[in-house]
């Protein structure tokens, strides 16, 4: 049995055909490893690929300006602007879910007056290339002012229904600081407080009030009041027609009064003569009695 089975594998065919499985087998091992390798070096060059592949985005940003803001004040440009980012996807992202940077104006040289200006971003990954819209600012430099006011109360109306009426309106705070640019708070007239009074109003009124900075032809003007309200209190009270109603009910009662008295006056005086004359009478009785006495 030895024999026949080491004279089995001693044949050439025999041989030959277990090479060629084992090659087989060999052939689709290695094909196999190499499929996936592939596979997984194109998963992660895909996921590379997408991960560096170029991106664009705008970003909305708030606007700094770099100026003295003891000395100036500034006006004239936007709050926001817009940047468009463009590069690699994940910084992209990362850069528009962050707003790690800022967009600012420089006008730290500069003198007061108007200017135009270029605005500049810094703090942005040097992986990125960006773009400002706008590009260039157009500002009003001026120099900072600050100044004192009394506090006025404007009232929306005088005339209440029912007859009553408006008493002095009372501001508890008297002055306020109003500073700003300063051809701005040249211009400024008067702080005004302005109320609006209800017609059917029978009680006080009691409000808070922003206060309002306006010029000599009543526009609003653009500078920052400190305080920026004030509580007003406004007394109403019963009109004149109510006043001169209870003044005839008092005057009718005093007439009234005076007419009791004096017709009382009369009375006693009536009775006064008569217990006078009577007197009288009797005397000149007496007298006339003693006279014939006498004689």
């Amino acid at each position: 049995m030895g024999k026949d089975t080491k004279g089995f594998f001693r044949h050439k065919w025999v041989l030959r055909i277990i090479s060629l499985i084992l090659a087989l087998f060999l052939f689709m091992y290695v094909n196999g490893s190499k499929s996936g390798f592939l596979r997984q070096n194109t998963r992660n060059n895909n996921q590379n690929s997408a991960l560096m592949s170029d991106k664009s985005a705008t970003i909305k940003m708030p606007l700094d300006v770099t100026v003295d803001n003891a000395k100036y004040i500034v006006s004239g440009y936007p709050q926001y602007v817009k940047v468009k980012v463009t590069g690699p996807s994940a910084l992209v992202t990362t850069t528009s879910n962050t707003q790690n940077f800022k967009v600012y104006a420089d006008l730290s040289d500069l003198s007061p007056g108007r200017h135009r200006v270029k605005l500049k971003t810094s703090g942005l990954n040097s992986e990125l290339t960006s773009s400002i819209n706008p590009q260039y600012i157009n500002v009003n430099i001026q120099p900072r002012k600050t100044i004192t006011m009394k506090v006025t109360v404007r009232l929306s109306t005088k005339n209440l229904d029912n007859g009553y009426q408006i008493g002095r309106p009372h501001s508890d705070i008297q002055n306020v600081q109003v500073t700003g640019a300063r051809e701005e708070v040249n211009h400024v007239d008067k702080i005004v407080a302005f109320v609006a009074v209800p017609h059917d109003a029978k009680d006080n009124i009691s409000r808070q009030v922003t206060l309002q900075a306006l010029d000599r032809n009543g526009q609003t003007l653009n500078v920052v009041i400190s305080p920026t309200t004030t509580n007003i209190t406004i007394p109403v009270s019963a009109g004149i027609q109510s006043s001169n109603s209870s003044s005839s009910s008092s005057s009718n009662g005093a007439k009234n009064d005076t007419s009791s008295s004096k017709t009382s006056s009369r009375e006693s005086s009536s009775e006064s003569s008569t217990e006078t004359s009577q007197s009288s009478s009797s005397i000149n009785s007496s007298g006339d009695s003693s006279s014939s006495d006498a004689n």
